[in-house]
């Protein structure tokens, strides 16, 4: 018998004064949706996700939550008021000896669970919002944006722990590694349209295009035919179009028809301009060192940088990436050590923080008040990489509209914002590109034009970012921020510093003889399950968990080693065998990780 849907919405119309956000909406979340909730910047995805959640009303339409089950929300911005520490809200509302659920998320998200709320930065307060959610497991959760103020690490962990959750979800997120590893269906939100595919993330980019093309051809077949009959209504016989008046008023609701399609947004025109051609050496570091308060941020690091090379930095939240790039760019001296700057570097910095915008000001002025595109704010026009622009006109470039022009910086999204600190820094002609963290914000699309924009900038770039897909796709070199003051060079993007990094990893230690090992070789936790002194609650809580995730890995690998078994499999289904290759090389890694992390628990059991 099927189990009824958690959450339904049906005949949903919204909006805000003007064109309706959405008109006649139907969906359901089953139990069991792990969906990936997708589409442009601003359009609806957000306020659809609050639908859900119960905090938007919409104007018609009816939401029905079923009977005994659960919705949970992860808050952008939480009310802490009467909350002490971002623990005491992360496990408000669980019931009593479930406060273990907190410390696991927290160790998993790396948040300060005892810090106080007032003190605490806008990413440490939504990691608190995420913990909650995470430790009241509902049965429905909507996550908007999880990964957002995440670093690598810490996405790692919410994948694998979304992975292996009971729980439906609903995710919004820019990272494409994120929504392929977990998305099994799509929900598009597209010019108020709301479209579902049961397919994975991998799949939406060829279902998108297809869609277009379609309503391309059919938009193409319109205009044909108003054409042919405009032809008619100017040429015909007087009297045979006073018979024929049917005839006229189809043309007129074919016209009507026509102007009332919605166009599709276009994508962002980004642009930039490489200055003159820095010299061949860009920069070059010699045995640098830097600390804070004795605690080591980079030590004996060297490195050289030619020009056209594009560096990616990699490692968790207060590693001394955002140091390191300072230093390499000379912004920050180093303790030791030192940094040799090519000739005629023009260095166009993007800011993780917006430092750069001041939330008061109007767009406009936001680049009409810049000393360095020599402009002052009493004009319409800006130079961009050496040729006026009128203001409006750039704007729209980056899909702002001319209301938004006057409005405040405030009044924007993280996303808008994030495009237009791409808009000021493109205006201006470069050939040391750094970005640190560009990709907060941004939507699939401007992403991929972002990327593309790297790929045909003849300068040289350096970006920090934990989006493992869009360093995979730019960066030809990584540095990995490993703690201690340790730096490593790897050659490639993401996945091959992975490769690199578990190759050169020591193999894990033998366990001591309380460790049972099976015929197969692999160790086991028998003994040890319930022997958990000397490890902390979360850490004896995980050594209990590890033997579970370990075998449902197991059945996985064998499950696609037989699948990609097949001789014909590569020839006959060419992209069934590469994504299936993909989950064998993931899941593997994944293992091998699991036994590593219990074997190390494990004997630290055993020792006390």
């Amino acid at each position: 018998m099927a189990r009824p849907p958690i959450l339904t919405l049906s005949d949903i119309s919204l909006g805000f004064g003007g064109d309706p956000v959405f008109s006649g909406l139907d969906l359901a979340v089953q139990q069991g949706d792990r969906v990936a909730l997708v589409g442009r910047n601003g359009s609806g995805k957000s306020t659809l996700m609050k639908i859900m959640a119960g905090l938007v009303e919409p104007d018609t339409g009816e939401r029905f939550l079923s009977p005994g089950l659960s919705v949970g929300y992860m808050e952008q911005e939480p009310d802490f008021s009467g909350y002490a520490t971002l623990g005491d809200f992360a496990a408000a509302g669980l019931p009593p000896g479930e406060e273990y659920r907190v410390a696991i998320a927290a160790e998993g998200l790396k948040l300060l669970a005892d810090q106080e709320p007032a003190r605490a930065s806008g990413g440490e307060r939504r990691r608190a919002a995420l913990a909650r959610i995470i430790a009241e497991a509902p049965d429905l959760m909507l996550l908007d944006e999880p990964t957002n103020h995440l670093d690598i690490h810490a996405i790692s962990w919410l994948e694998a722990h979304l992975a292996a959750s009971r729980s439906a979800f609903v995710l919004i997120s820019h990272d494409r590694a994120f929504l392929r590893a977990l998305s099994q269906a799509i929900l598009w939100v597209d010019r108020g349209l709301v479209r579902r595919q049961d397919t994975g993330f991998a799949g939406f980019e060829e279902w998108r295009d297809r869609v277009f093309d379609e309503e391309d051809q059919q938009r193409h077949k319109l205009d044909r035919r108003i054409k042919a009959e405009g032809r008619w209504a100017v040429e015909g016989i007087s009297a045979r179009r006073k018979r024929n008046q049917g005839r006229v008023r189809r043309l007129q609701a074919m016209r009507e028809e026509r102007a009332g399609q919605i166009a599709r947004q276009g994508v962002a025109r980004l642009e930039v301009e490489a200055g003159a051609k820095s010299g061949k050496l860009v920069i070059e570091a010699k045995n640098i060192a830097k600390a804070f308060a004795g605690q080591p941020i980079v030590s004996d690091f060297s490195i050289r940088i030619g020009r056209g090379e594009r560096v990616a930095l990699v490692g968790p939240n207060g590693a001394g990436k955002t140091t390191l790039v300072n230093l390499l760019i000379g912004r920050l001296a180093p303790d030791q050590g030192q940094v040799r700057l090519g000739t005629g570097l023009e260095v166009a910095l993007f800011d993780q923080n917006r430092a750069a915008l001041d939330p008061d000001a109007t767009l406009w002025d936001t680049l009409t008040q810049d000393a360095e595109l020599g402009v002052s704010g009493k004009n319409d026009q800006i130079m961009v990489r050496g040729s006026p622009r009128h203001v409006v006109g750039y704007l729209k470039d980056f899909l702002f509209d001319e209301r938004q022009a006057r409005g405040p910086v405030r009044a924007l999204s993280g996303g808008e914002k994030a495009r237009l600190l791409l808009a000021r820094l493109l205006a201006r002609p470069s050939n040391l590109l750094v970005l640190d963290e560009p990709t907060n914000d941004l939507d699939v699309e401007t992403l991929d034009l972002l990327q593309e924009v790297l790929d045909d900038y003849d300068g040289t770039v350096i970006l920090v970012s934990h989006d493992r897909d869009f360093v995979d796709r730019v960066a030809s070199t990584t540095i990995a921020m490993e703690g201690d003051g340790r730096a490593v060079i790897y050659a490639g993007g993401w996945s091959d510093y992975r490769a690199q990094a578990d190759a050169r990893a020591p193999a894990p230690v033998a366990a001591k003889a309380a460790v049972v090992k099976p015929a197969g070789g692999k160790a086991k936790p028998e003994i040890l399950r319930e022997r958990t002194a000397g490890l902390s609650y979360t850490e004896a809580h995980r050594l209990k968990e590890l033997p579970d995730l370990m075998a449902r890995l197991e059945a996985e690998i064998a499950r696609l080693e037989t699948f990609l078994s097949d001789p014909d499999l590569f020839t006959t289904q060419p992209t069934k065998f590469a994504k299936a290759s993909d989950g064998l090389v993931e899941r593997q890694q994944k293992l091998a990780a699991a036994e590593a992390e219990w074997l190390d628990l494990a004997e630290r059991a055993e020792a006390e």
